[in-house]
């Protein structure tokens, strides 16, 4: 867990903002924009500008939408997106100290291809890459777009019900099983697998490539991987996480979990019961990073923050909603939210920019200093690696632990 007197800070990126109106910004990048490498690299340098630990970069198989019937009625949202990982490789060699997070399905995915994927950005970064693994629970719709199989849609009003209920268990234990094969293939090489003998014609010494003979319920993979094992060895696992049973999947399987308390004093309870699910995992001696998620939207006049947000719902015809907690006002009033809720008991915070790139510059050129005025951030990256700046260690290899000196 990090000092109290330091927080960890990572940005969301999402398209022209987390607010739906955002596109509509006459600030805001044109819709071009966010098909372009550009964009995107524009806001990455931004966040390391501000020395945040990390960006992540949302994606998912649906056109954007909270509910798919919308997408026949609706003409006034952003549709279409870029693949978050291909972004992050992009990005990659043209940043540095950054950590670069993009979002990957369980639900849809094949654990070889994530792990592969992954390993390759934790290359090309040289050392900065994670994995926000997300589970995939809008059912048919996703489903349809591979023809697989068929799942129900699984809303929070039926969580209710024990159908529903088991359903819900069932997505997260795949989600397990998918990252327990993703970190077995991230081993499955050792450090010095690879020895380029010339004098002997070896390119790897064999002994240290090993099958990981995975047997589940939901995946059955005998590995090795094609890729050496990464540079941090395991890429940080981030996962969001809103209640038990996410809660126990994050525990499990995750470095750091997202997590949406309504206010500080939700905040002691909820990392109770990740810490209690943690033990229950046999992880109590691991670092596990809890963030607290927040949608911004900043200027020094906090009126015209607020004002900013009210034009935007307009835009939108309906009050921005969202499942975090919803901040408008100045970078030093948030400064002083965020102490108050790391004091509860938070290493960090994801914040969710409602506009870029107004209030991910407000982050980046305002926050960061207030809170380095209170002492509460860096004022320098300490580390080249995204393990490094998070202030976690970098894992042994589950085979060499294994073998005799």
């Amino acid at each position: 867990m990090a000092s109290r007197s330091q927080i960890h800070l990572a940005a969301a990126l999402d398209g022209a903002g987390w607010h739906p109106a955002a596109w509509r910004e006459p600030e805001g990048a044109p819709a071009a924009g966010l098909l372009s490498a550009g964009y995107w690299l524009d806001q990455v340098r931004t966040a390391q500008a501000g020395l945040l630990d990390f960006v992540t970069i949302e994606d998912g198989f649906p056109l954007q939408s909270d509910d798919f019937a919308e997408l026949d009625e609706r003409t006034d949202r952003v549709r279409g997106r870029l693949d978050a990982s291909l972004i992050a490789a992009r990005v990659a060699p043209l940043t540095r100290n950054i950590g670069l997070v993009p979002t990957v399905t369980t639900t849809h995915t094949e654990p070889f291809h994530v792990s592969k994927t992954i390993a390759t950005l934790d290359y090309a970064s040289t050392g900065r890459a994670g994995w926000r693994a997300q589970v995939g629970a809008s059912g048919h719709p996703e489903a349809a777009l591979f023809g697989r199989r068929n799942l129900p849609r699984i809303r929070a009003a039926d969580l209710a019900g024990p159908e529903a209920q088991a359903r819900f268990r069932e997505l997260f234990d795949e989600a397990a099983d998918h990252v327990e094969v993703v970190r077995r293939l991230w081993d499955s090489w050792e450090d010095d697998a690879e020895i380029r003998e010339a004098a002997t014609g070896r390119f790897i010494d064999r002994d240290k490539l090993h099958y990981i003979d995975f047997e589940g319920r939901h995946f059955s993979v005998r590995g090795p991987s094609i890729t050496p094992r990464p540079p941090q060895g395991q890429p940080p696992v981030v996962a969001l996480a809103h209640a038990t049973v996410p809660y126990a999947f994050a525990a499990r399987s995750a470095d750091i979990v997202l997590v949406t308390p309504a206010g500080p004093e939700a905040i002691a309870p909820i990392v109770g019961e990740i810490r209690a699910a943690q033990n229950a995992a046999g992880r109590g001696g691991e670092s596990l990073l809890v963030f607290g998620e927040f949608v911004v939207f900043l200027d020094e006049d906090p009126a015209a923050a607020i004002a900013r947000k009210e034009r935007l719902d307009e835009a939108a015809g309906t009050p921005y909603r969202s499942d975090a907690a919803v901040f408008a006002g100045s970078p030093d009033a948030l400064a002083d939210e965020l102490a108050l809720w790391a004091q509860a008991g938070l290493d960090g915070f994801r914040l969710r920019p409602g506009t870029v790139p107004h209030d991910l510059d407000a982050i980046a050129f305002g926050l960061v200093p207030a809170l380095q005025a209170r002492g509460l951030f860096r004022r320098a990256y300490e580390s080249a690696t995204l393990r490094g700046n998070l202030g976690l260690p970098r894992p042994a290899n589950r085979h060499t632990a294994a073998t005799p000196a």
